[in-house]
């Protein structure tokens, strides 16, 4: 009998044995399997979060970009809004603006083709022309009246009825000239 529990103990040994190593085996898998699991989760992440932050860093350079452009086009615009200021200031002193006044205002009395014109213009111009038309019977036959207005200077030629005038100011012809000169400047700044 002895001999008898002595087999079926080591078959319950060795049926032991099997299910332990049976055991560790499938252990073993469990394990390698969550490590895969862990190094593709861990990969995951770690691509997730390379791609968020490759995504936040070219938002903040196409954010810095457009900054840059806005604060350039500031500046750009700051130096051709100071040039069209200073034009303006020169305008205000020009040297021979009373030849410049009478050929806006014949100018004007030629496109209106009018035989008695009003004459609208800067206060400060006002006697210089008044003078025009005193020196110029042509002019003193033509011109009806002068009317001060708010205008950088040149003049406003006006039928009698009012219906029809030319527009010989310096804003206006500087508007005029502006679109014209402005991609000329542009080039030579910047």
């Amino acid at each position: 009998m002895q001999s008898l529990s002595s087999v079926i103990l080591d078959k319950v040994n060795a049926d032991a044995r099997d299910i332990i190593r049976e055991a560790e085996e499938r252990a073993k898998a469990v394990i390698e399997k969550a490590k895969e699991q862990y190094k593709s989760k861990s990969d995951e992440e770690r691509l997730r979060l390379t791609t968020e932050a490759e995504t936040e860093a070219a938002r903040i350079q196409a954010k810095a970009a457009i900054k840059a452009r806005q604060e350039t086009l500031a500046a750009k615009t700051e130096v051709i809004d100071e040039i069209i200021g200073e034009t303006r200031k020169s305008l205000m002193n020009l040297s021979d603006r009373k030849k410049i006044l009478a050929s806006l205002i014949r100018e004007g009395i030629g496109a209106l083709g009018a035989d008695k014109v009003r004459i609208f213009v800067s206060p400060q111009d006002i006697s210089v022309i008044q003078q025009l038309i005193d020196e110029d019977s042509g002019l003193k036959e033509k011109v009806i009246g002068l009317t001060p207005r708010n205008i950088l200077g040149g003049v406003i030629v006006e039928d009698r009825v009012g219906e029809n005038r030319i527009d010989n100011t310096f804003e206006t012809r500087l508007q005029m000239l502006l679109p014209r000169i402005l991609p000329e400047i542009g080039k030579e700044l910047f």
